[in-house]
């Protein structure tokens, strides 16, 4: 297939996408090169294969929970052949692709405005369709992230994310409203999840962050602006390409985040799970987003709780990544005191927690608080 990638009603390059694997094999005519996904130009300029890493980044993740089957279910072999079903449409920014002679146009087709299938949630979460022929693909879901399962509904006239827990505790859900607690008594901006149900099982759902006029970049694109010196850290590097962007107060955003972490013992804060909001027309960096995706945290999918874990993204431990904060001006201690009280009554709506956890828990938490 043969197509123009778009950035909203901007045409930023023509490319061609093989049918059979869903990789970018051409890229060629390039308009509007300011508008290329940011961290897919190297020294030569636009770069083909950053461009389909970039591509095939955002299919839904070979780690997903039940994904082997959804794909044996849908005849596709691999989850990138998913993104052109929808435009390779997403609802955390406002690329697409628009196929040449199609007349395609962004204020018809995109999900922040028009309404989505619900096919392949329905799918991603467990259900058989008769007629798998019939299933209408095109869904934000095909460019979801993360290895959870999570579908985008439509709730209200707003686009809320339902995401699940794993594991035999299944403490995910949970543990998102825990941090939000966490983050809205330090005042740190970040996405507000509330618990609900369906079949039975425990959900978190929040409203997208991203709106119809930003993009939501990733820590790892961010990273890719410039090569890493062998003598800068992953931290270090991190903020230099901030810098070189222009992106604002990144050291003192990502510093908070740290701290949050520390707190919930966050074990998977990955590059890809934490970024940057800009203005997808004027290309402006409006800073760092608000932090999201803190679900693998509070000893999740272990029964020792309080035990050290490993965490990311800088450092392999708490104990050592802690020490990159260099200014606590901001943090209050006094209004986590009673911290504890609010993660047991949170835990307390879980049919898998037990008194014991619930209580083991509380207390890990407000010895980290005391280390802080």
């Amino acid at each position: 297939m043969v197509c123009t990638l778009m950035h909203k009603n901007i045409p930023v390059s023509d490319m061609e996408i093989l049918s059979d694997t869903g990789r970018i094999v051409r890229l060629f005519n390039i308009q509007n090169p300011e508008h290329l996904p940011v961290g897919a130009k190297d020294k030569d300029g636009a770069s083909r294969k950053m461009m389909d890493d970039w591509w095939t980044g955002r299919s839904i993740p070979a780690s997903r929970d039940g994904i082997k089957n959804v794909l044996e279910l849908l005849h596709i072999c691999n989850t990138a052949l998913l993104i052109d079903k929808c435009f390779g449409l997403s609802l955390s920014d406002q690329y697409w692709i628009c196929p040449i002679g199609s007349g395609l146009q962004w204020k018809n087709i995109n999900f922040f405005d028009n309404d989505f299938s619900k096919d392949m949630g329905e799918i991603l979460f467990g259900s058989e369709p008769g007629d798998t022929g019939g299933v209408n693909l095109v869904s934000p879901d095909n460019t979801s992230d993360g290895w959870l399962r999570k579908k985008w509904i439509l709730s209200g006239g707003k686009r809320c994310l339902l995401k699940g827990g794993s594991g035999v505790f299944e403490q995910e859900p949970f543990n998102e409203v825990i941090a939000c607690a966490v983050m809205r008594r330090l005042r740190i901006p970040h996405v507000n999840y509330t618990l609900t149900h369906e079949n039975g099982k425990p959900y978190c759902i929040c409203e997208n962050l991203v709106t119809p006029e930003t993009d939501l970049i990733p820590a790892w694109r961010v990273r890719q602006v410039i090569k890493k010196d062998n003598r800068d850290s992953d931290y270090t590097h991190l903020l230099r390409c901030c810098d070189m962007l222009g992106i604002p107060d990144a050291a003192a955003a990502i510093n908070k985040m740290l701290a949050v972490d520390c707190i919930i013992s966050n074990e998977d804060r990955h590059f890809n799970n934490f970024g940057f909001v800009r203005n997808a027309e004027t290309l402006e960096w409006l800073g760092f987003a608000p932090i999201y995706d803190s679900g693998s945290s509070l000893w999740y999918n272990t029964r020792f709780v309080g035990r050290q874990m490993e965490c990311k993204p800088f450092k392999k431990t708490h104990e050592e990544q802690i020490q990159l904060v260099n200014d606590w001006r901001w943090f209050d201690a006094g209004v986590l005191v009673d911290l504890g009280d609010e993660i047991i009554k949170i835990l307390s709506l879980s049919e898998t927690v037990d008194d014991e956890r619930r209580s083991a828990i509380a207390a890990a938490v407000t010895n980290r608080i005391k280390l802080l």
